[in-house]
């Protein structure tokens, strides 16, 4: 099948996991990527572990299914080479400090100016204009900033980092969005635009219920672990041998947990009879459910929830998930063939489509891997190339 973006060509001008993330999206759905690094030392994520045969997992992850090019944008003769490349292509994206790309003569009206018809989409840590836009972001700072990082943890306990960085990937997400939107308004104008994207304006956006909490009832909201602060019970529950996630949205679901738990007077129980009274007694009552899922091992206790209607899940580890015979099914972890680093395992791409297939047809670059062929693409000569090595622009 052919894939949904085939023929799109764009330029991965960025650095590490944000803007990575965003172009590997693209790149499955069948995008032609051309990644662009510094000659000699390429993406810093290259430096990250695990390794395998000396290349980087990280790395490897989200550079599959891109080109590979090296090229010196501080020289005036790699800033011709990416005006040269921006003829040719659709979409640049960018993740440098505000400002840097414009400081190379390599801005966004810099690039218009040679194809107007460019999507030019940046991510920065606090976006192009506003009092922070000079200041550096990392996924951290931007959970922090955010919001994120003050609801996140245990009650009582510190504010926590999400376990994956999400800080980046929900930016990469939301550039990706930004990207096809511009696509489409470009088949209508004819013209390219600027997508200015905020790492910390990505994590306000998906505080879901958290701001109007605050607007509406004045409710600042804090750390809660794993549950929920409108619906109760909701949370990891204590299993023998692990744990398992309980959900009850709504009454009924409630009424058959304490079915299943045999404890149909907690359904009458004035501390627990409504939504809301849960919420209150959400310490006495989490007990209660602890002391009776930790009598079972996991797949007993979800047996028992399924056999009376109320959703759970096993919390699931890392190998677990990897190993997961669902996951397997969905074609979700790929075994990718590196010409370097042999074959490793790395999560697939999550986007099915009936007209188009999922597969992973490259495996990350190996550093200045393409740099010859895209050049030669572009309309360089093998002597314009060989100068621009000896020069090591490329």
């Amino acid at each position: 099948m052919t894939k949904a973006l085939a023929g799109l060509k764009l330029l991965d001008v960025s650095r590490v996991l944000t803007g990575p993330y965003s172009t590997m999206v693209l790149a499955d759905l069948g995008a032609d990527v051309i990644k662009v690094e510094v000659p000699g030392r390429g993406d810093d994520s290259r430096l990250f572990g695990p390794f395998a045969n000396g290349e980087s997992g990280y790395y490897m992850t989200l550079n599959r299914n891109k080109r590979g090019i090296t090229l010196d944008l501080r020289r005036p003769e790699g800033q011709a080479v990416l005006k040269d490349l921006a003829r040719w292509a659709d979409v640049l994206l960018e993740n440098f400090a505000t400002g840097t790309m414009a400081g190379w003569g390599l801005g966004y009206e810099d690039l218009a100016a040679v194809n107007p018809r460019l999507i030019y989409a940046s991510i920065t840590g606090f976006g192009q204009y506003g009092p922070n836009s000079g200041r550096y972001a990392f996924d951290a700072i931007a959970q922090a900033t955010g919001g994120l990082m003050s609801i996140t943890g245990a009650k009582g306990g510190p504010p926590t980092r999400v376990g994956t960085a999400l800080g980046d990937i929900n930016a990469g997400n939301f550039a990706t969005i930004g990207i096809l939107a511009a696509l489409y308004q470009r088949e209508r104008t004819g013209r390219g635009q600027r997508i200015d994207i905020s790492m910390q304006d990505c994590i306000a956006a998906i505080l879901e219920n958290a701001v109007v909490r605050y607007t509406i009832d004045g409710d600042i909201p804090t750390r809660l672990g794993s549950s929920h602060a409108n619906v109760s019970p909701y949370d990891v529950f204590a299993a023998s041998d692990g744990h398992v996630f309980i959900a009850c949205a709504n009454e009924a679901t409630w009424r058959r947990l304490c079915k299943a738990m045999d404890r149909e007077d907690l359904v009458t129980d004035a501390r627990f009879e409504i939504n809301a009274k849960r919420a209150e007694n959400i310490d006495t009552l989490t007990e209660i459910i602890n002391r009776w899922s930790s009598r079972f091992t996991a797949g007993e206790l979800l047996a028992v929830l399924e056999t009376n209607g109320v959703p759970g899940a096993q919390v699931l580890s890392v190998d677990q998930v990897v190993g997961d015979p669902h996951i397997r099914a969905r074609n979700m972890m790929v075994a990718v063939d590196h010409p370097v680093a042999g074959t490793i395992t790395i999560p697939g791409n999550p986007v099915k489509m009936s007209a188009s297939d999922d597969t992973i047809e490259r495996p990350a670059p190996v550093l200045g891997q393409h740099t010859d062929q895209v050049l030669a693409e572009l309309g360089y000569s093998a002597d314009k190339i060989a100068a621009l090595k000896a020069a090591k622009i490329v």
